[in-house]
């Protein structure tokens, strides 16, 4: 296992991302939206999922739509999983990465669709606001945390820091955040990145309605740039602070 060594995290609570998470059942999965082939959501051309629901709730996420556990929707986790695998082959994407909302509050669901994701030869990308030794140490006893672990090749850990950006990794959102090759699919990457860093990516998507989609890494001033005459976007924040980095989805 490669891991990217990130600083100790200053200035934020000390219980950030270290309260263990209810175990739920996996059966059904909560979940907001599904992209079957991105370029900004981690290594290569990838699928990209976000769930519904997160109990970190780092202060200054971007999506803090997503941590309700009553919105987005309901659906049996072994379909939508079959359907997800197949819609990714389509795309020819390489892998799926799994945001959200926070992926091991619904650990079992999503275990079952990285599962799925590995047998069919791809790879798994998994983002968590939980720190991989409070993840370790609750698969001790939590076969669900144990089997989502297993099944992820690629790991982001540790809550977002707004005061802590972090303007040379790609992917991440603060430089208390590790970057964690669980096997060895993409210990290379990590390596490559530990060296040299890289660069994030934004992708603008543009309905037919004119609602704009957004999602993967920008700071304030590449987005207004960017999303400049293009209208309103439905999912905006109100206000961030010059500078920071935020994650769009």
């Amino acid at each position: 296992m490669t891991l990217l060594e990130t600083p100790r995290m200053r200035g934020a609570s000390p219980a950030l991302g270290t309260v263990e998470p209810t175990e739920r059942p996996g059966g059904e999965l909560r979940w907001s939206r599904f992209l079957p082939a991105t370029t900004a959501e981690g290594p290569g051309l990838r699928a990209a999922l976000w769930v519904q629901g997160c109990s970190v709730r780092c202060p200054g996420c971007f999506n803090p739509q997503l941590w309700a556990e009553t919105g987005g929707r309901l659906e049996n986790t072994a379909d939508l999983a079959a359907s997800w695998v197949t819609d990714a082959l389509g795309a020819h994407a390489q892998g799926i990465t799994l945001l959200g909302g926070e992926p091991f509050d619904q650990a079992e669901g999503l275990a079952t669709v990285a599962e799925a994701f590995r047998a069919a030869g791809l790879s798994v990308m998994t983002f968590s606001g939980y720190p991989l030794e409070r993840l370790t140490e609750w698969s001790a006893a939590r076969v669900d945390v144990a089997r989502l672990l297993a099944a992820t090749d690629l790991l982001i850990d540790g809550p977002y820091l707004r005061d802590q950006p972090d303007a040379v990794r790609p992917w991440l959102g603060s430089t208390n955040q590790g970057i964690r090759a669980l096997t060895p699919v993409y210990a290379d990457e990590v390596a490559r990145i530990e060296q040299n860093g890289g660069l994030d990516r934004l992708e603008i998507r543009i309905r037919p309605d004119g609602q704009i989609d957004v999602n993967g890494w920008a700071d304030d001033a590449a987005l207004e740039q960017l999303l400049h005459d293009l209208g309103p976007r439905q999912d905006r924040p109100q206000s961030h602070r010059p500078g920071m980095k935020a994650r769009l989805a």
